[in-house]
């Protein structure tokens, strides 16, 4: 309480004998003792609600993307850093034309920094068993879950020197775990409402992450939220009603062989000349396309990472040497496509990207980088834009058209590039085409019904698709996704 704050008491009649009873009221040893904080080893909680997918937002600036989740248990063991987290959720219909919700159960893991999923892998047949995928940068995200229990807060808290500050009728207690920072608030009845973190997304930069807990209960001894409400980055991202909570059961969490063995990621690329001066940039999970023009390069997409930008700056330096990225056109706003564009933005390059998605990037990009600083967070450079509503052409030596997709039921935002010389479309997420040979889907996806549709009312001769997910298709492929047949030669 500062000094100024304890005269205003003081001329308002109040004793030190009042001020130091509601500061007992509400305190952070209290709230430790009543949650039993420092006997809790590990703790359990399981329950239902619902779950967002972080930076994947339909409108840009919107909520995310909402499912129903109809079982979620956390398991944690404070003393090893490790936390087990379960969710069997599909995705709640909102009107737009997507893939019919199907049931999917998701398996998260950390111990210490070691961070994996556990799934059937990637374009794997359906059965397919699980395998353990290391997730290094969905450590700090789970880290943070972790303290911000509350439980993992107070123990936290009592470990870290933690400062505490009279707020209204309860206390905010604050302290730092290494670079990570947590405010947490302490209500009148002794329990922990709420808990403010910090972690670093690339395009959110300090994102805040802020948990609530309400409607305290007395699961058999331990104290614990029957309701826990968590948002990320401004938008809600978990709301579990609990059903059942416990401390100090057996919680095993061992790292897999093949997670503890994982070297430290290292972000290629590859580069596959599609056609004279249009290189297909690949490697990993995510692709992008470079297109020569007299004196510069148009780059189709900076997705993830400044670290994925960094190595396709590299790599179009060596494949067309001399010439700087000028442009680049963002197929849409979500974060796994836009998270590289602030590093371009920084070289200089002008994003090329719809009207309704300019407001957002200036706005997320004026936001503090303070946990992960990046180029851009030390140029401070102001970003540059040419936006369009439908199309927008680029190109010299080769003619670049951008279109916005349509009605799209994945992203108000979305859009395709066309080279009409080369008759190939570039597109995410609207046609991920399958591994060469594998049978078609029995329900065409919505996403790929869309983008046919939009290719011929906008007549574009196309013969070939380069996917920003998968490989290269041609357009028949598109076509037998769809469950229709092969067009007939002219």
């Amino acid at each position: 309480m500062s000094i100024r704050s304890f005269k205003t008491l003081a001329g308002l009649g109040l004793t030190a004998s009042v001020f130091a009873g509601a500061a007992h009221a509400a305190s952070l040893q209290e709230a430790a003792t009543l949650a039993s904080a420092a006997s809790v080893k590990t703790l359990e909680f399981a329950g239902a609600g619902h779950w967002r997918q972080f930076g994947q937002a339909p409108v840009p600036g919107g909520d995310w993307p909402k499912f129903d989740v109809s079982a979620y248990s956390a398991a944690i063991d404070f003393d090893k850093v490790a936390e087990r987290v379960l969710v069997t959720r599909s995705q709640t219909p909102d009107g737009r034309a997507r893939p019919a919700p199907v049931e999917q159960k998701l398996e998260w893991f950390i111990v210490g920094d070691k961070a994996w999923n556990v799934a059937p892998p990637q374009g794997a047949a359906p059965g397919a068993a699980p395998v353990a995928t290391p997730a290094p940068a969905a450590v700090d995200e789970r880290v943070a879950e972790i303290w911000a229990t509350p439980q993992g807060f107070l123990k936290a808290a009592l470990a870290n020197n933690a400062k505490s500050e009279t707020a209204g009728s309860g206390v905010e207690v604050s302290f730092a775990i290494g670079a990570r920072r947590f405010v947490g608030a302490i209500g009148a009845d002794n329990h922990v409402s709420a808990i403010k973190t910090w972690i670093d997304t690339p395009v959110l930069g300090d994102t805040l992450i802020e948990t609530h807990f309400a409607g305290y209960k007395d699961f058999g001894g331990l104290h614990f939220p029957a309701e826990i409400h968590r948002s990320e980055g401004g938008h809600e991202i978990l709301h579990v009603n609990v059903a059942s909570a416990k401390a100090n059961g057996a919680v095993d969490i061992a790292v897999p062989a093949n997670v503890a063995s994982a070297p430290a990621p290292v972000v290629t690329v590859a580069s596959e000349k599609l056609a004279d001066g249009v290189f297909y940039l690949t490697g990993g999970t995510h692709h992008s396309l470079a297109v020569e023009e007299k004196d510069h390069v148009v780059l189709i997409e900076a997705p993830l990472s400044e670290e994925r930008s960094i190595a396709l700056i590299q790599k179009i330096g060596e494949i067309i040497p001399g010439k700087p990225v000028k442009y680049v056109v963002n197929s849409h706003v979500h974060f796994d496509h836009s998270g590289g564009l602030r590093t371009f933005v920084d070289a200089g390059a002008t994003i090329v990207t719809q009207d309704i998605s300019k407001a957002y990037y200036e706005k997320a990009w004026a936001a503090p980088h303070t946990l992960r600083p990046d180029r851009l967070a030390a140029s401070k450079k102001a970003a540059k834009f040419e936006t369009y509503e439908h199309k927008h052409a680029l190109g010299d030596l080769h003619a670049i058209e951008i279109h916005h997709i349509a009605g799209s039921g994945h992203s108000d935002d979305l859009a395709l590039v066309y080279l009409p010389k080369e008759k190939l479309v570039i597109e995410a997420d609207a046609y991920t085409p399958a591994a060469v040979g594998a049978p078609p889907p029995a329900t065409p996806n919505p996403f790929s019904v869309n983008l046919y549709d939009n290719i011929q009312k906008l007549h574009l001769d196309v013969e070939r698709i380069a996917g920003l997910h998968g490989r290269v298709a041609t357009i028949d492929e598109l076509r037998a996704a769809i469950g229709l047949k092969k067009a007939a030669a002219n």
